[in-house]
């Protein structure tokens, strides 16, 4: 019993680790990509051509 409880105990954590990473994430591109200072905004329109992600 003890056995079952803990793997869905890792289970719930490390779904939550890895929603809280992509949020993280989430938070970094949004700031970045919003940023008005020049080399901020620079470096991450960089980044964005790199990915292929759309910015025009």
């Amino acid at each position: 019993m003890n056995v079952t409880t803990q793997s869905a105990a890792k289970t719930s954590s490390g779904l939550l680790s890895i929603v809280f990473v992509a949020l993280i994430g989430a938070t970094m591109l949004f700031f970045a990509g919003h940023a008005q200072s020049a080399t901020l905004h620079d470096a991450a329109h960089d980044m964005r051509h790199a990915t292929g992600f759309p910015c025009h």
